[in-house]
């Protein structure tokens, strides 16, 4: 579960004030899978960097219960000197997981070959992807927090980061951004809209999505 207590969060933009969350106060409660929607630039990622805690708020709280993941795709999860498997092994340590489990699953999911052994800032940004949600899939969390990973990859890697994400619904949490509102339709059952600093939370995806459509037109 992730709370957010009279929550701001705002930064100065080339003199200008940037207000990415406003006072919020919202629950993402346990085990829902929470669709986060917005237009470019609304704060998506920085509210998944703060749930993570990479980021902390101006003022007010969040409060967490059980294992956030770091979110996935955010580059600086990884050293850029370090392999991906030095990475993940690195992470692997973090979280107390097995060290030399976690190279095998994300070596045989990631699909890097060669470059799972060559450093972090030679990748492509889908290879770093790749390596981001491999290693997430591979840890267990209470709560994912995932930002457009699925899309990553051919028709084939898809399906296979459909279906670890299905197991992964049925016992975790999840924080999915996207700009698809059928994906989001078909991932999530619950929905969040970010709007001009305001977070609108929704028990049913379908109002969330009504909501961000209404938001895109205006």
């Amino acid at each position: 579960m992730i709370v957010f207590k009279n929550m701001t969060k705002y930064f100065y933009l080339r003199g200008s004030k940037k207000i990415i969350a406003d006072r919020l106060n919202v629950v993402f409660p346990d085990n829902t899978s929470v669709g986060l929607l917005g237009r470019n630039g609304s704060g998506k990622s920085t509210l998944l960097k703060l749930m993570a805690g990479t980021s902390s708020p101006t003022s007010g709280k969040v409060l967490r219960k059980g294992t956030i993941s770091y979110p996935v795709g955010f580059s600086g999860s990884f050293h850029p000197d370090l392999t991906g498997a030095q990475n993940t092994r690195f992470v692997a340590r973090i979280y107390g997981s097995d060290t030399d489990a976690l190279i095998d699953y994300v070596q045989d999911f990631a699909e890097l070959g060669r470059q799972f052994y060559a450093p972090y800032r030679s990748y492509s940004s889908g290879m770093r992807s790749r390596l981001a949600f491999g290693v997430s899939m591979g840890l267990n969390f209470n709560t994912y927090l995932i930002d457009e990973i699925s899309a990553v990859g051919d028709a084939a890697f898809k399906q296979k980061s459909r279906e670890i994400f299905n197991a992964r619904m049925k016992v975790a949490g999840f924080v999915f951004v996207s700009h698809s509102d059928k994906l989001v339709s078909q991932m999530c059952t619950a929905g969040a809209v970010i709007e001009n600093g305001k977070l609108s939370y929704f028990s049913d995806v379908n109002e969330a999505i009504e909501l961000h459509k209404y938001n895109m037109h205006m």
